[in-house]
Order: structure tokens, then C-alpha cells, then sequence
């Protein structure tokens, strides 16, 4: 293992910003432990770095459940002796009008948009104080800062993101670094899970203009590539061409 390596677990790898960012970590070097729910898109995944000459696992992975995260970081320390990086990617966006009263999406979208990630934390954070140093990477989105409408609870979930990530950084001050990396308009398959017909029409109006998924995944290389003094908290990415 290179000095520079790093052990990185990675949640919502199966695509996406998660894809992407696991197959630019692997190219940098990096080791990688991938989760999502679907192994079969992992399994490829993890050949075609492996194939590639980089070094990755996997496991299948909801993070809605905090065992389960909690047994996806334990694996991650048992195959490499630590965990150095925390990437809290997995996410749901299944907008509607408030009006619309899809309780069961709003629940979904705060079980794996907001739990999740304090799971990622939760799971993480000990393993990183005992060894003395760590990161986390928590995936969040421009609706951390604006409003749209059918996109109230989606907002809500990501406002939540960035402020759980600014009290993490400010209490782990000294050891534990902290990145929110905020998406503008993404090539990914979230829109796919929006069942409302007027959220749905609207988010063809909007993803218009996108950015690809490798652009989110160099901004969170960048940030795990700063020296261990320096700490990127926060990077809002959008299209250039786009308003959002």
C-alpha cells in the first residue's frame, strides 16, 4: 500500500455520483470498500476497477439501517486495518407537491437522505477518533441551499446534510475533517424515482442542462487529497450553463 492510500468506504456506489466517484478513487490509488443494495451493479463495478489495476470490495449495503452500516465499516477496518474516508453518497430524490401528501416518500427520503448519513456517522466516527484522524465526505446538494417547489422535503433532507456536517466539523476540530459536496444538476438516476406526474414533467425542464457525475467525482477527490491541516467544508458544484 502507497503512502499516500487510502482506505475509503463509499455508500451509493452502484451509480451515480457513487460510480463515478468510486472509479476516479480507485484511479487515484486509492483502496475502496463500495456498499449499495444492488450487488449486482457492485460486483461490476469492483471487477472493472480490479481489471483496471485498482483495488476495491464490496458489500451489499441500506443505510437506512444502522447494524448494517455499522457491519460495512467494520468490514472495511477488518480487510485494511483502518478506515481513513467516509463518502455519505447514497440518496432518493422523489419529489412532489407537499399538496400531494406522499408520506411514505417523505419517510423514504428521511430514512436514507438524513439517517443515513448520521448512520455513516455514527459508524465511522469511533473507528476514526481511536486511530487518531479521519474524513468525511457527505454528498448533499443545492438544495442545501434554496428552495424549490416539489422539492420542499428533498430541500429539508439535504439543509439537514450540510448542518449536520458543520456540528460534526466544529466538534471533531483537530482530527476528524469534514467536506459537504453540494451537486447542482447531475447526470444520475435520481429523477428516476419521482412518481408524481407535474414533479416529474418539471425535472425535465430542469435537467435541461447537466454536468456529468465525474465532475462531482474531482471535487471529492479534491478534497480528499488536501494536506491533513487543510479541510475543504464545503464545494457547491453547478453546470456553468444552467441556473441551478
Amino acid at each position: 500500500m502507497r503512502a499516500s492510500a487510502k482506505i475509503i468506504a463509499v455508500t451509493g456506489a452502484s451509480s451515480g455520483i457513487g460510480e463515478a466517484t468510486a472509479l476516479r478513487l480507485a484511479a487515484d490509488g486509492h483502496h475502496l470498500l463500495l456498499g449499495a443494495r444492488r450487488t449486482d451493479r457492485l460486483e461490476q463495478l469492483t471487477a472493472k476497477i480490479i481489471s483496471d489495476g485498482g483495488s476495491a470490495s464490496f458489500r451489499r449495503l441500506d443505510v437506512t439501517e444502522a447494524a448494517d452500516v455499522r457491519t460495512f465499516v467494520a468490514a472495511a477496518r477488518e480487510r485494511y486495518g483502518r478506515l481513513d474516508v467516509m463518502v455519505n453518497n447514497a440518496g432518493v430524490m422523489p419529489l412532489s407537491p407537499l399538496a400531494e401528501l406522499k408520506v411514505d416518500e417523505w419517510d423514504r427520503m428521511i430514512d436514507v437522505n438524513v439517517r443515513g448519513v448520521l448512520h455513516g456517522i455514527a459508524a465511522a466516527l469511533p473507528v476514526m477518533r481511536e486511530q487518531g484522524g479521519g474524513h468525511f465526505v457527505n454528498i448533499a446538494s443545492v438544495g442545501a441551499y434554496e428552495v424549490s417547489p416539489t422539492a420542499a422535503v428533498y430541500c429539508a433532507t439535504k439543509f439537514a446534510v450540510r448542518a449536520i456536517s458543520e456540528g460534526l466539523r466544529q466538534e471533531s476540530a483537530g482530527d476528524i475533517r469534514v467536506s459537504v459536496v453540494s451537486p447542482g444538476v447531475t447526470e444520475s438516476e435520481l429523477a428516476d424515482s419521482i412518481s408524481d406526474p407535474v414533479a416529474r414533467e418539471a425535472m425535465k425542464t430542469y435537467r435541461s442542462v447537466t454536468i456529468p457525475a465525474e465532475a462531482i467525482a474531482d471535487a471529492i477527490a479534491f478534497a480528499i487529497g488536501r494536506p491533513p491541516e487543510v479541510d475543504v467544508n464545503e464545494i457547491v458544484i453547478r453546470p456553468a450553463a444552467g441556473a441551478q
